[in-house]
């Protein structure tokens, strides 16, 4: 495929991914509201994605289910890492607004720059721009009139937070040699495999019968459409131009809030989505390069096998 389709196809994933992922606060809030406890919503949710992706695969694509030592290795990882970041995200949804709990999420960008400095994956510089932008229209649009601050339910957000942005660079890596589907079908099991053993070991609690069951059916939905489009996002054009289209997923957010919940814009909310949407016009001008493997670096383990290895499977 040539660049320019990869980087355009990437782009369009990322985007897809962040629209499904705008829903994630929505439906997870309302199941909270419902009666759900976070360990139960995170450790359904996840495990029914990863079951309904096994399924499909092995019926209809079976040889997607290759995947060499060090890249299930790195999804093993990825997915530890992101299944401890969920069960942080869903505590915290439990003790913030739905406004202010995407705010602290959304700064991901922030923490994955770090991540790339120190793993020598400088980004340039229209991209700190793009960040910069994108980080003041996440803080004006979700400025409140509330002064309550509750410290702990920050804190685990944050977590989740950094827990997200270091988990996509080491799926960044394995992807340039499997396909996106593998990807999230390894790191969702590697999840699962957290956050069903904190659920049996901290929680053990199970919904009445007449708790509804559609918002944590709903959030299975949308984590399993946007864990495919963010993976493949991420492998066309990198983790980091991932992340920054990822934070459209907050306009999504406040835009089905304001139509479903009956919330509203304020004036300086809007200019911050004016600011976001400015910075993810500015795509257009960056300088992205479909993600390539870089040697060294804190990363530089994941590595594909040698041609001669891969026996079977399928290879992009």
């Amino acid at each position: 495929m040539k660049p320019i389709g990869g980087r355009i196809m990437g782009i369009g994933a990322a985007l897809t991914s962040a629209l499904f992922l705008g829903f994630t606060p929505i439906f997870g809030k309302q199941a909270i509201l419902l009666g759900f406890s976070p360990l139960v919503i995170v450790a359904v949710r996840t495990s029914l994605a990863a079951t309904l992706l096994l399924l499909l695969m092995a019926v209809f694509r079976p040889t997607y289910l290759y995947i060499y030592p060090a890249g299930l290795l790195g999804c093993a990882l990825a997915g530890m890492l992101n299944g401890i970041g969920s069960i942080f995200y869903y505590m915290a949804l439990n003790r913030l607004t739905v406004s202010v709990g995407q705010l602290l999420y959304s700064l991901y960008p922030m923490f994955l720059v770090i991540w790339l400095l120190i793993d020598r994956q400088p980004p340039n510089r229209i991209t700190y721009l793009r960040i910069g932008l994108a980080m003041l229209g996440v803080y004006l649009l979700t400025l409140t009139q509330s002064t309550q601050v509750d410290w702990y339910g920050m804190a685990l957000m944050l977590a989740a937070s950094i827990m997200y942005a270091i988990h996509l660079p080491i799926n960044q890596r394995v992807l340039l040699d499997i396909p996106a589907p593998t990807v999230t079908l390894y790191t969702l099991l590697a999840m699962s495999a957290v956050v069903i053993p904190v659920y049996l070991l901290f929680d053990r609690s199970i919904p009445t019968a007449d708790i509804p069951w559609w918002p944590v059916l709903g959030l299975t939905a949308v984590t399993f459409a946007s864990r495919l489009t963010l993976f493949l996002g991420v492998k066309k054009i990198g983790g980091l131009q991932t992340a920054i289209l990822g934070l459209s997923e907050l306009l999504v957010s406040l835009l089905v809030s304001r139509y479903w919940l009956h919330e509203t814009l304020s004036g300086i909310q809007w200019i911050g989505a004016a600011l976001l949407g400015f910075s993810l016009v500015l795509v257009g001008f960056d300088q992205i390069r479909e993600a390539r493997l870089t040697r060294g670096g804190l990363l530089g383990w994941v590595q594909p096998p040698k041609p001669q290895e891969l026996t079977w499977g399928p290879h992009e």
